[in-house]
């Protein structure tokens, strides 16, 4: 079970003012949306302020949808996913790199250093994704 502010929480742990504030903004969230009416809004906004634990909250909650993540969370996921893709271009080369030293060392002399051509492409692939202009929904 989650509460109002996405973290996992136990139904009979009593809540903050901070989880309830934020359990009034997804009721808000419906009530602008028209997931509920106004009386509806006002009886679960009344219900949120009685609330003394996670499960109170999350009853209020349970059959609306999660609100959508905001322009900065996504702007935090979307960098942490293309740091992630970094360190996995980090990772490859590390490995290509490897493969290419095991191969001159077996050969005995340094050859050409043809893992620049696929690193240089991925990376070009990092960088164009970074700068690549998107739309307000998070598409490209």
């Amino acid at each position: 079970m989650e509460n109002s502010l996405g973290k996992p929480s136990a139904p009979a742990v009593r809540v903050s003012d901070a989880e309830r504030d934020g359990t009034l903004g997804i009721l808000a969230s419906a009530l602008a949306e028209g997931r509920l009416d106004a009386q509806e809004h006002a009886e679960r906004v009344r219900r949120a302020l009685d609330a003394r634990t996670a499960g109170d909250l999350a009853a209020l909650t349970a059959d609306l949808p999660a609100p959508a993540p905001s322009r900065a969370e996504r702007d935090r996921r979307d960098l942490a996913e293309w740091l992630a893709e970094w360190r996995y271009w980090l990772g490859g080369s590390v490995v290509l790199s490897a493969i290419w030293g095991v191969r001159c060392l077996q050969k005995g002399e340094l050859a050409y250093y043809w893992p620049v051509a696929p690193l240089a492409v991925w990376a070009a692939v990092l960088v164009a994704v970074a700068i690549w202009p998107r739309s307000e929904d998070g598409t490209a």
